[in-house]
């Protein structure tokens, strides 16, 4: 069963896996590059905020057309002032970036094509990147003056050293699924793509829920101060866990069925 709401460049579809659990998706529609003009951010702050307020149990972000995006309309660049940048960029990280990163589910993201600078900015805010072996990505905002500014160096950092994020910043070239698989930025690389992005979003969205919220409170944790901190909220994230249906129902199962056969409905 597939409920759709609709803008002009986003779509965003709420679908029930077979077991009945709810999996959006929300897909870059804004032909023919599906560039980052002012009307698909505020098309995707608008599906963001419906997102945080109804959370589903797995989110799939996808896009339609030959590219995922070839990257920003720089018109939302032009005449800008010092102070109207950085209000920008204060916005999207508070209306984007850290809103999608906080979503309670496993976020995915599916690259089938070219993948530009704020497409792979958000990317680098899932929690799983999937591409398919023609995928190529790159942050190439120096060919307007500009470094990456919705925090896609640092989260490549992350992921891929700072060494590599500086490289993959300061040279503006285009790196392909298999170097970014190499470098632990992409998970997987995938033929069909979109069907293996589907695949795992369901499977994700039919888990314990609250542990995978769980589990990437305490990640984020550690990205903002490490393994200690990481240690000192894992006591009592993990232990809010024990109260919940799935962990008391997975718990019975696996003592009177053995291992891997409870079924949870994220509550």
């Amino acid at each position: 069963m597939t409920e759709r709401s609709e803008t002009k460049v986003t779509r965003l579809e709420r679908e029930t896996t077979d077991g009945g659990a709810e999996v959006a998706v929300l897909t870059l529609a804004n032909p023919p590059l599906n560039l980052f003009d002012q009307a698909m951010f505020d098309a995707l702050v608008e599906d963001i905020a419906e997102l945080t307020a109804n959370p589903p149990r797995a989110l799939l972000l996808r896009a339609e057309g030959k590219v995922v995006s070839g990257g920003v309309d720089v018109h939302v660049f032009d005449g800008l002032t010092t102070e109207q940048g950085a209000e920008l960029w204060r916005s999207l990280f508070a209306q984007i970036i850290h809103p999608l990163e906080a979503l309670p589910c496993p976020v995915v993201f599916a690259a089938h094509g070219l993948t530009l600078t704020a497409a792979f900015e958000i990317a680098l805010a899932c929690d799983i990147i999937l591409a398919a072996p023609k995928a190529k990505f790159g942050l190439v905002e120096t060919v307007v003056g500009l470094t990456p500014s919705m925090g896609g160096p640092q989260r490549l950092a992350e992921r891929a050293g700072s060494g590599r994020a500086r490289e993959f910043v300061m040279t503006a070239d285009l790196y392909d699924a298999a170097t970014m698989a190499d470098w632990g930025v992409v998970n997987a690389v995938h033929e069909d793509v979109d069907a293996a992005a589907r695949e795992l979003a369901h499977r994700l969205a039919q888990g314990p829920t609250k542990a995978h919220a769980a589990t990437k409170q305490i990640i984020g944790a550690w990205r903002s101060g490490g393994v200690a901190h990481a240690d000192s909220v894992t006591p009592e994230v993990s232990g809010e866990l024990f109260a919940t249906d799935d962990l008391r129902g997975a718990v019975r199962s696996f003592l009177e069925v053995g291992p891997g056969k409870a079924t949870y409905t994220g509550r």
